[in-house]
């Protein structure tokens, strides 16, 4: 017995015939929106980012085009670089020397404020106190203050005039405590996301096995902090390595304490422009090697500490 179909029930309108030569509006638009906002990223960061190092790097190698005449078919071009004089302008005693102090000035100053961002970062989350927010606006200061205000406090301050009887003028922990003052909120903003997704189950468990504060923040706490702690560390190194105008003041003239960044502004003061472009390309390859090994070493870690 067959079944009978309702009169009044509504036909099904058949497709049109090029519906599958048709793509959804969302797909195209989104497809369109992405190659959009990526033409415009990639724009943006040529034009601040990209032709400025390149430009450095250029003055710094002594780069040059030079035509070469006919080939097989089209004229060619081939780019030369002056090696020789790079070396000998970045391997010159003081060029050294300034070097080698920003360098383990940098890597000293990572470490500590990675020790300190993490114990900051702790009180921040675990704790609750009223001058809170106080001391997240102290953290942000570096961010907003120009730091040749930083020069100058630190001068009045531990200058050889100190009201505290602390001189610190032209030595090199004076230079450390400008540069921690600066790179201080990287490690600690780095690690306070991360601490405060944590949740508490494993900690509780392990407290009710026996184990201490101690043992379950090195335990368990403090391998997922490892990435963070990597990443704000390589940050702090890249500012820290470049910083000038913290320690412009309070580092006195040339000595020894002049920093790399210190040694490039007296070349441009006596308009030394290629030694000064060789000796920031090659602060600029040293941060760069920091920063992104720091950045390779977190990812493995976060792949290894990942369920």
């Amino acid at each position: 017995m067959g079944t009978r179909v309702s009169e009044d029930a509504a036909p099904t309108e058949a497709p049109p015939a090029d519906s599958r030569w048709r793509r959804p509006p969302s797909r195209l638009y989104s497809r369109a929106g992405f190659a959009g906002g990526a033409t415009f990223v990639a724009g943006y960061l040529s034009l601040i980012v990209l032709i400025p190092i390149a430009a450095l790097v250029a003055h710094g190698f002594s780069l040059g085009v030079q035509t070469g005449g006919w080939g097989a078919a089209f004229w060619h071009w081939h780019v030369h670089a002056d090696f020789r004089s790079f070396w000998t302008m970045i391997t010159r005693p003081a060029a050294v020397s300034a070097i080698r102090l920003s360098l383990w000035l940098s890597l000293s100053v990572a470490a500590i404020n990675a020790v300190m961002g993490v114990a900051i970062a702790w009180v921040l989350v675990r704790d609750r106190f009223r001058a809170k927010w106080a001391i997240e606006a102290l953290i942000d200061l570096p961010f907003a203050l120009p730091t040749i205000v930083v020069g100058v406090v630190l001068l009045s301050l531990y200058g050889m005039a100190s009201p505290v009887g602390i001189n610190l003028f032209e030595t090199w922990m004076g230079l450390m405590v400008a540069l921690l003052f600066v790179t201080l909120p990287f490690s600690v903003r780095a690690v306070q996301p991360v601490l405060a997704s944590l949740d508490g189950e494993a900690e509780a468990a392990a407290k009710s096995l026996g184990a201490g504060g101690v043992r379950t923040f090195v335990s368990v706490v403090l391998p997922s902090l490892w990435p963070a702690m990597l990443g704000g560390f390589g940050l702090a190194f890249a500012r820290a390595v470049g910083e000038f105008g913290s320690i412009s003041l309070i580092a006195g003239g040339v000595g020894r304490t002049t920093t790399a960044s210190s040694y490039i502004f007296n070349l441009t003061q006596g308009f030394l422009w290629g030694d000064a472009a060789a000796v920031s390309t090659a602060l600029l390859v040293l941060s760069l090697a920091v920063l992104v090994s720091s950045n390779v070493l977190a990812r493995r870690v976060a792949r290894r500490l990942a369920p």
